[in-house]
């Protein structure tokens, strides 16, 4: 048995904001887009986003007796990351950089890692992790 390539699914606030965010600014395009939930592609590379929209736990007066449960409150948004594998993490780089989207505490160019990847990271429109590496 061998497993096969992984797809991110990230949590967002508006499912058209992040496709318009993702399209324009991360170069995915969209393959399929319904109000709940998208589907994003770029070469190899496929993402999944859905909607994260119940804000119905900040005024359950229940909360003090039990977990949020839902499982797509909104405050799932902007805390989830993946990473996505790249064959010239420099050019990519300088193509986060034109469009505004690297990480803000981004010192200039890919950083090598003590596991062998150079990596540049990104945030979606919501706040989510975009790692892109290269191996080597």
């Amino acid at each position: 048995m061998r497993l096969g390539r992984t797809v991110p699914s990230l949590p967002v606030r508006d499912v058209a904001a992040a496709v318009e965010h993702w399209t324009s600014r991360l170069g995915f395009a969209p393959v399929h887009v319904e109000p709940g939930a998208a589907v994003l592609r770029r070469d190899d590379a496929e993402v999944h986003l859905w909607h994260a929209g119940d804000a119905g736990w900040r005024s359950r007066p229940d909360l003090a007796d039990g977990p949020v449960w839902s499982g797509a409150e909104s405050f799932l948004a902007g805390t989830a990351s993946c990473r996505v594998e790249v064959d010239d993490v420099d050019a990519l780089h300088a193509e986060l950089f034109a469009t505004g989207t690297l990480h803000p505490g981004d010192p200039g160019r890919p950083q090598a890692t003590g596991w062998g990847t150079r990596e540049a990271h990104a945030l979606d429109a919501d706040g989510n992790l975009v790692t892109f590496f290269a191996r080597g």
